[in-house]
């Protein structure tokens, strides 16, 4: 193998595995150590610049960095990341001074944008302190989009969104709230110099069996019905109710008929229970709250009697696969089962919908009915449309919606230069050894064994009679420290200096995970059999350097090292050393000139 190029910012960023996985790339590690300092603010001001929610992700993300957390590799839970986030907000001094303050100077560009959901907050965010002129639209009467509408308060309060979206309204933004657009070419006529579509995947998916049409009364589009409990609209439910669907707004949706009078609420799921889409932890809050899941079972029919909604039959079956793994649901042969129900809540998918962007203006749409869009630019194929979040690609996520919101701001910024949109800004990065003395490092370095903290939940009686009551309680100091603790530094990275060493072998006897070797060159699949523990693990790279005096050369399997420092306190030449590495997404407007 040839030696590791770890000048290339992408070797090292790929092994803080939390925040390569993040779609943000939120420096995990940099803010966790900052929580464990007490320093709240700093923390939560790491997060703004890229996640721009702190407080909103803090309790609803759905953590893709956490199966990720090399804490996992050691056969424990994963850092509680997200909820360390929470820590970050909830104690945060005052942070309005940390950001920019405006106003900013005009650089004579407008730019509109459509949804004020996470994906426009972010570009609007990103452009407005560049002094570009922007224009929200949304027919809500505040902002937020989805996290408003489709979150419920009793895991997001409405104090913590508003504060976080007034944040980048305070920015200069012109709002046009209670404003449904009805009509891009409208829009374009404005003379924008750029439009950014965030709506969203507003449709909620049907189920069309028979009894449908005569149920309807009490039957409901989830995401629909949803969104009329959030705006206080609908405020009961019948006794007994079905959720029909398994992500995560099945899950809302039963946990917000519980408190709106739902006594006997079931979800009922296609797939089997290991397979449902909702995450985890959601399926963990609704069993908690005495819902069961019932998996398996096949909507066959809505039951009417006299005009009314009796209840729903299902069809058992099961799943098999193929040699490649496909699933197919097999019935079992089973009776149909009778379920009965006051009211049925559909949440089955979601569905973009575009029924207010004309054909004729050169944004092209692909045969699923979505518009053609760059992955890497979020440019359509109009030169001044851009589109990010559930409006690019399908649902998705918050922090995925953020993502797309930077990426486009940038395409914006470039646009509007007259620049080269595929021309991407490099990252920021730095690498900075962290030596204060021969076995003392400027962070703290000890492993520890600590389980994953549980986060306390309020009184299930109190939090089922008020459907803004919040669940989740979030750590408090003395156990958010300690979680913060758990954090393995990832990003502290082990830099081995060839022509310092001189073949020891120290490193190898100290190393607790045994992914330190010293052996003779070969190509990478024959290379990683042959190490003191084999490295199985393709995806994670090995660290290779150059020839040593001996011919042979230091290979570390970055799968399993735990960023300990044990390697750089033994070596006697310092041909080890723990440095810090820090990754930031560059921003629009911040590249160098």
């Amino acid at each position: 193998m040839k030696p590791t190029d770890i000048k290339d910012p992408e070797y090292f960023h790929k092994v803080v595995d939390c925040q390569h996985a993040c779609p943000a790339h939120t420096p995990v590690p940099q803010y966790i150590r900052l929580i464990a300092e007490e320093k709240y603010t700093e923390a939560y001001m790491i997060n703004w610049d890229s996640n721009v929610f702190p407080g909103v992700l803090g309790r609803t993300c759905d953590r893709p960095c956490e199966p990720a957390c090399r804490r996992v590799r050691v056969e424990e839970e994963p850092v509680a990341i997200c909820r360390l986030k929470r820590v970050a907000a909830d104690n945060k001094g005052d942070v309005k001074k940390h950001m920019p303050q405006g106003p900013f100077k005009p650089n004579g560009k407008k730019v509109a944008l459509l949804g004020a959901g996470p994906a426009s907050l972010t570009v609007g965010r990103d452009l407005a302190t560049l002094g570009y002129e922007i224009h929200l639209y949304d027919e809500q009467k505040k902002g937020g989009g989805f996290m408003r509408s489709q979150i419920p308060a009793f895991r997001l309060p409405e104090t913590v969104l508003d504060e976080e979206v007034n944040y980048i309204l305070d920015l200069g933004i012109h709002t046009h709230f209670n404003t449904y657009v009805s009509s891009l070419k409208e829009i374009l006529d404005k003379n924008y110099d750029a439009v950014f579509i965030g709506t969203g995947a507003p449709k909620g998916r049907d189920l069309d069996i028979p009894g449908r049409k005569e149920g309807a009364s009490n039957i409901h589009i989830g995401i629909n019905w949803l969104s009329s409990v959030a705006f206080e609209h609908t405020n009961k439910i019948g006794k007994k109710v079905i959720v029909l669907g398994g992500g995560n707004t099945a899950m809302d949706c039963c946990r917000t008929a519980r408190r709106l009078g739902g006594e006997q609420v079931k979800v009922v799921v296609r797939s089997p229970f290991a397979e449902m889409k909702a995450s985890p932890w959601e399926k963990e809050d609704a069993q908690h709250e005495d819902i069961p899941i019932i998996d398996n079972h096949v909507p066959k029919c809505f039951v009417i009697e006299n005009g009314k909604l009796k209840g729903m039959k299902f069809e058992k079956v099961h799943a098999v696969y193929d040699d490649k793994g496909k699933r197919q649901l097999v019935p079992t042969g089973e009776p149909e089962v009778f379920i009965e129900a006051d009211d049925v809540l559909i949440a089955v998918g979601q569905e973009n919908s575009f029924p207010w962007i004309e054909r004729d203006l050169g944004v092209e749409f692909d045969k699923w009915n979505m518009p053609v869009v760059d992955k890497v630019t979020f440019a359509s194929t109009h030169k001044k449309v851009f589109f990010g979040g559930d409006s690019a690609f399908g649902p998705k996520n918050v922090i995925t919606a953020v993502a797309h919101g930077h990426q486009a701001a940038v395409s914006i910024d470039l646009v509007c230069k007259n620049e080269d949109i595929n021309k991407r800004l490099a990252p920021y990065v730095n690498l900075v050894s962290q030596k204060m003395g021969i076995h003392e490092w400027a962070y703290d370095s000890q492993v520890v064994t600590d389980k994953r903290y549980v986060v306390p939940q309020a009184d299930k009686k109190l939090t089922l009679t008020n459907r803004k009551k919040e669940v989740e309680l979030g750590f408090d100091h003395i156990t958010g420290f300690k979680e913060a603790e758990r954090c393995l530094n990832c990003d502290m990275q082990t830099v081995f200096t060839t022509s310092k060493c001189i073949e020891c072998d120290a490193c190898v006897d100290i190393c607790p995970t045994s992914c330190i070797t010293f052996t003779e060159n070969e190509e990478e699949p024959e290379l990683r059999k042959h190490l003191k523990v084999p490295a199985t693990n393709l995806t994670q790279d090995l660290y290779v350097s150059e020839t040593l005096p001996t011919k042979r050369v230091m290979v570390k399997d970055e799968n399993v090292c735990l960023h300990c420092g044990l390697c750089a306190e033994r070596c006697p030449t310092s041909a080890w050393d723990m440095q810090k590495f820090f990754y930031n997404v560059t921003k629009a407007g911040k590249a160098c000139q």
